[in-house]
């Protein structure tokens, strides 16, 4: 074993079922780079550390950290559910909300989701999740129920006298017909390095909407793995946005399976490396129904000696005729010393489909910069308004008044980067 697995299971407080879970992981060890899903994320200086289980109670901060935060909001510090931030007033009627430790209190029947195995070599921390997740958010809607007002998670990493590991479980169910606006904010309240281990099911039944919102802006110490598991039935329709603004090391995988005829996909997000950090994302889009469709539009700047990794494979099924798939993966290179690798993969094993895939890595445009610099902006100015507009087009994946709150976290985290 290494420092971080040996920390990990030291915090273990479970059920014999979990604790051969956790053996499980332990056996499976870290991927290393010739395990081709982390060959570009390199685990060596991390199973190094070592981190203490989260705290039994939140820990407090200032609440002016969630200034602009409306209710209905419900708020985690550390890893922990802070009754004091939380504030779930104004909650359309009908939408249920729970901490997984509370539903785990009602009964086994409304944790069915956490029996779910991870088995692969690559998955070692879902396995660590399926054995230490201990609290997380059930996000549940009935048929027919349709709620206009954003539902806000909220997670805060906050300076502690250790080095924490949380782990959460989180379940987002919409029944037949039901429609719901989400938006998660990963914030930071001073400076830390803290490990976040997450897990998230989507389960989307026929006719169902769900537009998810996700903001990654933790400490510029903290580390983040994020799994994000989505099964669409008939007629469902996701719409998805991630901004990765913050943490040393982020990893997000994003599996979605299209299960039901004319399911629908959007799923855009921004990747800004900044300073030293890693960042990988990893898309895993299965076309299984008919007539169903993804619209993927990805776009990455890495600076200074960032290093951004993406991957981006679409996989129509046999049978899954009348599939259109769109992945578009666009990367600015800001730095000699920074780096960006992209691998897009298409994989067709049904007739009568449409499918583009593709990835670019360069510079900005000289002859717009050219044009700027021609009509009086100062070149430093030139360069930050172009690479604005090109991380500002994913964020079409997202409607209303939620679009221009992204484009202001965004704007921010470019301003500090000294990209805007």
């Amino acid at each position: 074993m290494n420092a971080l697995l040996d920390s990990l299971a030291a915090g273990f407080n479970g059920s014999s079922e979990r604790a051969e879970l956790l053996d499980a992981a332990l056996k499976t060890g870290l991927p290393a780079a010739r395990n081709e899903a982390w060959k570009y994320t390199s685990l060596r200086q991390l199973e190094r550390r070592s981190f203490s289980p989260a705290p039994p109670q939140a820990q407090a901060v200032d609440a002016a950290l969630l200034q602009g935060i409306p209710a209905p909001r419900l708020v985690f510090v550390n890893g922990r559910h802070s009754e004091a931030l939380s504030d779930l007033s104004g909650l359309d009627a009908g939408v249920q909300v729970r901490t997984l430790s509370a539903a785990k209190a009602e009964g086994a029947e409304n944790v069915r989701f956490l029996g779910r195995r991870y088995d692969r070599a690559d998955e070692v921390f879902a396995q660590l999740n399926a054995a230490l997740a201990d609290e997380g958010v059930l996000v549940q809607l009935p048929a027919a129920i349709t709620s206009h007002t954003p539902l806000h998670l909220v997670f805060v990493s906050a300076s502690d006298e250790a080095d924490r590991a949380w782990h959460h479980r989180h379940l987002i169910e919409l029944r037949r017909g039901a429609s719901l606006n989400l938006v998660e904010h990963h914030l930071q309240a001073g400076d830390n390095a803290h490990l976040d281990n997450t897990l998230v099911h989507v389960h989307l039944a026929q006719g169902a909407q769900l537009s998810h919102a996700r903001v990654q802006a933790d400490s510029a110490r903290a580390t983040s793995f994020l799994r994000t598991d989505a099964v669409l039935a008939r007629d469902s329709e996701y719409r998805r946005i991630d901004l990765e603004l913050g943490a040393a090391l982020s990893r997000h995988e994003l599996n979605v399976r299209l299960e039901g005829d004319n399911a629908r996909l959007i799923a855009n997000g921004v990747l800004l490396g900044t300073g030293r950090r890693h960042i990988d994302t990893r898309l895993g889009i299965e076309h299984i129904a008919r007539d169903t469709s993804a619209e993927l539009v990805w776009r990455g700047v890495a600076g200074n000696r960032s290093r951004v990794v993406f991957h981006g494979g679409i996989h129509i099924r046999e049978g899954a005729d009348g599939t259109d798939a769109n992945l578009s993966n666009k990367n600015l290179l800001l730095s000699a010393d920074a780096e960006i690798d992209t691998q897009p993969t298409l994989v067709i094993d049904a007739d009568e489909v449409k499918a583009a895939h593709g990835a670019t890595v360069g510079q900005l445009d000289a002859n717009a910069l050219f044009y700027l610099r021609s009509r009086g902006v100062p070149g430093e100015q030139a360069r930050a308004m172009l690479s604005a507009a090109f991380c500002h087009e994913p964020l079409s994946a997202v409607e209303g008044t939620l679009t221009g709150q992204l484009a202001q976290h965004l704007d921010q985290a470019l301003q500090q980067a000294g990209m805007a």
